[in-house]
């Protein structure tokens, strides 16, 4: 009998690979999840009492990634519902306060030069810690081609913006000539000199990443990419291929990965991770501090512990593999080192950001 992916969701190897059928596919029920893996009580009564509170949908390729006899599986606990998310009584919906920084739909700035264009709110997978899971899949966030071109109109006619970061929901979820156009609407713009892509499809759907999508990317570069791997169980063949299309198409790719208790919190799994990551020429990047965000209170790591991990890496990994550890805030990112540290007040951590703001995060030892 033969052990491939396919063959557990009767499906051929070229449907597989097709990423059209892996998004009309997806997982979005107990009942389905139940044909590929036997739920925990826990994940079952966590699915039926969230319902469309924290959305729930999973890529079959990402699924035949989880270890189906573990539900403490790190692939599954981050994105297979849990109980735990329901007892989290500090957790913001919007904790870095996006909304506030919108001058128009979606559009987010934080920074004088930059800004994060949220796209839409679809992804292949719903992460259970996603920073934006007040939006995801919620039609009321939909992006309208008039919001898409509102959004654009505003960076035109605002030239400090010199960089703009596509994001979402995921980029990628678009047809080739959705996404080409608004690339080529942003490429126009003479003072929009860098365009990213934030996008966690080579981790959760590789075979996304096409000849025919990266050879549309090349027409408009300089353009840049971050994706999200969290643990090197994610570091498949399939994702290096993927990854490997991306930068021999001229397009740096870099990962951005949350500090997340129990899936990778221990410095065995992250040097694996920041190590397997190089090795597919990806560059560890970013590891975020995870956000007070409702529902996530069970991933949260004290800002100390992780602190401790990543000097921990330091001499025992190349430099290059060894992501900036930072915690984002409304005031931006902030790097997160001892010295960032102004005081620890009870449960809160202060710290300065990059314009003199200072932010207390609710952080419990």
């Amino acid at each position: 009998m033969s052990d491939a992916p396919w063959d557990r969701f009767g499906a051929t190897r070229e449907q597989w690979c097709d990423w059209g059928w892996q998004m009309r596919q997806r997982i979005r029920s107990a009942e389905e999840l139940a044909k590929i893996i036997p739920p925990s009580e826990d994940e079952a009564a966590a699915i039926a009492a969230l319902g469309d509170r924290f959305r729930f949908v999973i890529t079959p390729y990402y699924a035949s990634l989880m270890d189906r006899n573990d539900s403490d599986c790190p692939v599954r606990r981050q994105v297979v519902p849990r109980l735990a998310e329901l007892d989290d009584p500090v957790g913001l919906a919007d904790p870095l306060d996006e909304v506030a920084h919108s001058p128009v739909k979606n559009l987010v700035r934080v920074y004088p030069d930059r800004v994060a264009f949220c796209v839409n709110n679809e992804c292949a997978l719903y992460c259970r810690y996603c920073l934006r899971k007040r939006m995801v899949g919620d039609e009321d966030w939909t992006m309208k081609r008039r919001e898409l071109t509102a959004a654009i109109d505003w960076i035109r006619r605002t030239p400090e913006i010199r960089d703009v970061l596509l994001t979402g929901g995921d980029p990628l979820v678009f047809a080739d000539d959705r996404l080409e156009w608004l690339l080529r609407e942003l490429r126009a713009i003479p003072h929009v000199e860098i365009i990213r892509l934030g996008t966690r499809l080579p981790v959760t759907l590789p075979f996304r990443i096409t000849d025919d999508l990266v050879r549309m990317l090349e027409r408009y570069h300089p353009i840049w990419l971050n994706t999200h791997f969290n643990h090197p169980r994610e570091l498949t063949p399939e994702a290096a291929e993927a990854c490997d299309r991306l930068t021999r198409a001229g397009i740096p790719v870099g990962n951005q990965s949350v500090l997340l208790a129990g899936i990778n919190d221990d410095i065995a799994t992250m040097k694996a991770l920041c190590e397997g990551l190089v090795r597919l020429r990806v560059r560890p990047y970013y590891c975020y501090q995870a956000q007070l965000l409702e529902g996530t209170a069970h991933f949260r790591v004290p800002i100390e512990r992780g602190l401790d991990l990543f000097e921990a890496l330091r001499g025992r990994t190349s430099g290059y593999a060894i992501p900036l550890y930072v915690l984002d805030t409304p005031h931006g990112k902030v790097p997160l080192q001892r010295s960032a540290i102004r005081r620890r007040d009870g449960d809160y951590v202060e710290v300065e950001a990059w314009n003199g703001g200072v932010w207390r995060e609710l952080n419990p030892t």
